[in-house]
C-alpha cells in the first residue's frame, strides 16, 4: 500500500504564517477585541497553542495504538481561564513553535504504516494520523483568516 504523508513543510510553516500575520501589531492591538464576546489576536494565538497541545496528545494516542477516544476541548473556557490577554503573543508563539518542532522530529521517525494508524474522535469519526495533521494545518488557516478579520475591524475602529 502506498502511503502519502502530509505536507510537513506546510505543518512547520504555520508558525511563520502566524508570525507574519501579527507583524507590526503593538501589544495593545494584539489584545484588542472587536466585541466583548469575540477573541483578540492574542486569544486566537492562545487557542492555537491549546489546539497544538491537544493535537500533540492525539498524535501520540494514535501512534501508540490507544483505544481511547481522541480528546476534544472546550475552546472558549480554555482561552478565558488562561487569561490569554494578560500574556504575551510572543511567548505563546514560542510554545506553538516548540510543539511543531517536537512533533516534526517524531514524524521523521514514523514508518509509512504509522501514518495510516487511526483513532476515533469525540464525534465517533475514525481519523488517520494523516487526517489529524492535515486537519491541524487547515485549522490554523481558519484562524489566520480570523486574525485578518480582527485586524480589519481594528483598522475600521481607529
Amino acid at each position: 500500500m502506498s502511503t502519502t504523508i502530509p505536507d510537513l513543510s506546510a505543518y512547520l510553516h504555520t508558525h511563520q504564517q502566524l508570525q507574519e500575520a501579527i507583524q507590526g501589531l503593538s501589544e495593545g492591538q494584539l489584545v484588542w477585541k472587536p466585541a466583548l464576546d469575540k477573541w483578540s489576536v492574542t486569544e486566537v494565538l492562545s487557542h492555537l497553542a491549546d489546539h497544538n497541545i491537544v493535537v500533540s496528545f492525539r498524535i501520540r494516542a494514535i501512534i501508540s495504538g490507544s483505544s481511547a477516544i481522541l480528546p476534544a476541548f472546550d475552546q472558549d473556557p480554555w482561552v478565558s481561564s488562561a487569561k490569554a490577554n494578560e500574556g504575551l503573543a510572543s511567548d505563546i508563539l514560542v510554545l506553538f513553535q516548540s510543539l511543531l518542532v517536537y512533533n516534526h522530529e517524531l514524524f521523521g521517525r514514523l514508518s509509512p504504516d504509522d501514518w495510516e494508524k487511526t483513532g476515533v474522535n469525540f464525534k465517533g469519526q475514525t481519523l488517520t494520523l494523516k487526517d489529524v495533521v492535515n486537519s491541524f494545518i487547515a485549522h490554523v488557516q481558519v484562524h489566520l483568516a480570523q486574525i485578518a478579520r480582527i485586524k480589519n475591524a481594528l483598522e475600521a475602529h481607529v
